[in-house]
């Protein structure tokens, strides 16, 4: 059976609400080839105490001030020796027990796996499916009209995963994957959930920054005139959504 190692890498800072249900979602798979790092950025709050519980089935636990979210996700990439590399960060959860051996059970040595996200809100209770469904085929053409793919729910193997561009703040997990997405010569959609994505974090709450850097990743990858042609669209697009889902409330 194809059972390639997987480096899983969560990030946290001062989440003690959060932590012990990502760790658990990850430590709980029934797949056993997994690297398991956590990247803590010297949380106060009582994080770390939680993480030790569960210190001995980590891989490694790195705890030291960082210079922010791409910094310490970054850290946990140069850790990684694993085949293939998943961020799943403090708040979000795999989606299943079995996800993992049911991704790598789709297919042999793809680059990048991935699959659907689900939504959640603080307390775990699902909010549905992302607004964006995942294209059928994925190349890095897809998320010309948005981000199509959550980093939460894709597979990169770690052979042409680059650092995160630390330029970015907020939105360097799309040039990332964009990156990865340019070099993979197979990719799979493997049909299925494969993530809980917590809904309400950094680039929620600083959406206009978000969006402009998104704007400015996506200038680099398509071309200014293309990306503000597909911008349009992606206006067009939402705001038909939002008329949509706003009837069907009515």
């Amino acid at each position: 059976m194809f059972q390639p190692k997987i480096s899983v890498i969560t990030i946290v800072f001062n989440n003690a609400a959060d932590i012990e249900r990502t760790m658990l979602s990850v430590l709980e798979q029934t797949y056993v080839n997994i690297e398991y790092i956590i990247v803590d950025g010297l949380s106060t709050d009582g994080t770390i105490d939680i993480i030790k519980k569960y210190e001995g089935n980590l891989a490694k636990l790195i705890s030291e001030k960082d210079e922010g979210i791409y910094d310490a996700m970054n850290k946990g990439l140069s850790a990684a020796t694993g085949d293939y590399v998943l961020f799943m960060n403090s708040g979000d959860e795999i989606y299943a027990k079995d996800t993992v051996a049911n991704v790598f059970a789709n297919a042999e040595d793809a680059d990048i796996y991935y699959g659907e996200t689900e939504m959640i809100d603080a307390l775990g209770k699902s909010l549905g499916q992302r607004r964006h469904k995942v294209p059928a085929y994925f190349t890095w053409r897809s998320f010309k009209y948005g981000m199509s793919v959550s980093h939460q729910a894709i597979y990169v193997k770690r052979t042409i995963a680059e650092p995160f561009d630390r330029r970015y703040h907020l939105s360097a997990d799309t040039d990332w994957i964009l990156k990865a997405a340019k070099k993979a010569g197979k990719i799979v959609n493997v049909h299925q959930y494969v993530a809980k994505y917590l809904v309400g974090g950094m680039s929620k709450k600083r959406h206009r920054q978000s969006l402009q850097e998104r704007f400015d990743i996506m200038k680099r990858h398509y071309g200014l005139v293309p990306t503000l042609f597909n911008h349009l669209v992606i206006a067009f697009n939402l705001g038909w959504y939002w008329l949509r889902h706003k009837r069907t409330n009515d």
